[in-house]
């Protein structure tokens, strides 16, 4: 009886790990159960390949294991078991990764994450005061002309966008004096009256900030303002009743525009804010006096170079053109042409590489007004 009874008990012991679901508790094979040239022998089995299509079920590999184990199952239990044990990673690498798109696809978005709806809720809303002298849009004398003007080179600019990424643009002057301040708050304003046309206009020029002026808005806080630390970019935005029109000012006055400009923050600015918008439009100082421009080209998708008819000097415009190589120079705007030369200039050209074959001219219609303000 004793003899039954440990045979009875073996029995039940040899069904229970054949049985078992955690692999970890099978006992271990002695080393010499196997023979060397059986690794390969199984490798090469038919009944192997057969066991890892399981790996495609959903349900383990384990689950299906016979009620009872062959007679010679210390050769062959092998087997089954590294099958298993492959089954059971492959499964759980696929669930893993499911759950990892699922999580991923729950996650809120990145805290630098902003939408255009949420920055008009949280910006700044001050009470402009918009100069109808400096507007073209607003002067019932330069209507027909100036308005025009910026119309087509608006147009021009979406030309550009179907061949190239646009979406920042530089506008500077080889010298001061050359209107390009107003033709960044122009160009802005002609964007902006297209429906559900978004446009920033931001005043780079941090030594002589003028573009506040066309728009009657505040000068600080601003760009310096955030360069330095001192707010957050909700601080600086501000819109008034332009509808999608949006602006940073100057801000306060420092003493080193260049390290600012340069210290890495500008391009988190234009990185958190830029997509946004449609366009981006920069207003910088003067390319030839200061490096402010140049270093401000590099971060921008294009350039606007801004001349003055019959007051540039032929060779500052040839300067600024070299000292913009490579700086993808998008066009020439020739800028104050009196009204007998319009003729020669009716429309914009472009040309590719970074080059300009061509130019138009604008009648600034405030000519005195913005002669009179620094850099206008």
């Amino acid at each position: 009886m004793s003899r039954i009874h440990d045979a009875l008990k073996k029995a039940q012991q040899e069904r229970a790990i054949a049985q078992a679901p955690d692999l970890t508790l099978l006992p271990q094979e002695p080393a010499a159960t196997v023979p060397a040239r059986e690794d390969s022998a199984l490798a090469a089995r038919p009944e192997t390949a057969a066991v890892s299509q399981e790996t495609l079920s959903a349900q383990p590999a384990w689950e299906k294991a016979a009620p009872s184990a062959p007679a010679d199952a210390a050769v062959h239990r092998e087997e089954p078991v590294a099958a298993r044990v492959a089954a059971s990673e492959s499964v759980r690498a696929v669930r893993a990764s499911f759950v990892a798109s699922a999580v991923a696809a729950a996650a809120p978005p990145p805290a630098n994450f902003l939408r255009f709806e949420e920055l008009r809720k949280q910006c700044a809303h001050p009470k402009w005061r918009i100069n109808p002298d400096l507007n073209v849009f607003l002067n019932p004398e330069a209507n027909g002309r100036g308005a025009e003007q910026f119309r087509t080179l608006r147009s021009k600019l979406y030309q550009l966008r179907a061949s190239q990424t646009l979406r920042t643009i530089l506008i500077t002057s080889a010298v001061p004096q050359e209107g390009k301040t107003w033709v960044t708050s122009n160009l802005a304003q002609a964007i902006a009256r297209q429906a559900d046309r978004r446009v920033l206009i931001i005043d780079a020029d941090l030594r002589i900030s003028r573009l506040h002026v066309p728009l009657g808005a505040p000068l600080t806080p601003g760009l310096s303002d955030y360069l330095q630390g001192k707010t957050d970019e909700m601080s600086v935005i501000q819109t008034g009743e332009e509808g999608n029109l949006c602006f940073i000012a100057g801000g306060s006055e420092v003493k080193n525009p260049t390290e600012l400009l340069s210290n890495g923050r500008m391009q988190t600015l234009l990185g958190r804010i830029a997509p946004m918008f449609d366009w981006v439009i920069l207003d910088s100082p003067p390319c030839l006096p200061v490096a402010d421009a140049s270093l401000l080209a590099g971060i921008c998708d294009g350039v606007l170079l801004v001349l003055r008819a019959g007051t540039t000097p032929s060779e500052a415009a040839q300067k600024a053109s070299e000292g913009l190589h490579g700086r993808n120079v998008i066009g020439v705007v020739l800028n104050g042409l009196e009204e007998n030369s319009r003729s020669y200039y009716h429309s914009y050209y472009y040309g590719g590489n970074g080059t300009s074959n061509g130019s138009n001219g604008f009648k600034d219609p405030s000519k005195k007004e913005a002669a009179a303000e620094p850099a206008m």
